[in-house]
């Protein structure tokens, strides 16, 4: 079963041309260990001049409290985080256990 995933954030705008260029070369690392998680079609749209950023990802696993653990446990992933991390703006209404604030799944077209 594919369970597709909305989350959204702020971001700073004097940060944007940096987010951009170091999401054009995603680590290697990084990738790999999403892929490892079963997360995949994982997309992430800007808008401006809100700098809100919205992600995508659809979830195939089996356990996905497990595979998130795993992605946070990741030492490659918590220093992609940690230079990324600082960009990011989350929203003041975001869970207590959220960065990225989750948004409910309303609509799909298959």
């Amino acid at each position: 079963m594919v369970q597709r995933m909305g989350m959204i954030i702020g971001i700073s705008p004097d940060d944007i041309p940096e987010y951009k260029r170091l999401h054009a070369n995603v680590w290697p690392e990084v990738l790999a260990r999403l892929k490892k998680s079963n997360i995949s079609n994982y997309s992430i749209f800007l808008r401006e001049p809100e700098n809100l950023m919205f992600s995508y990802w659809e979830y195939t696993g089996e356990d996905f409290d497990a595979d998130m653990a795993a992605i946070s446990e990741d030492e490659v992933t918590q220093k992609w985080w940690s230079v990324c991390g600082p960009m990011q703006r989350p929203l003041e209404t975001r869970g207590n256990d959220e960065w990225w604030a989750g948004m409910e799944h309303v609509f799909y077209l298959k």
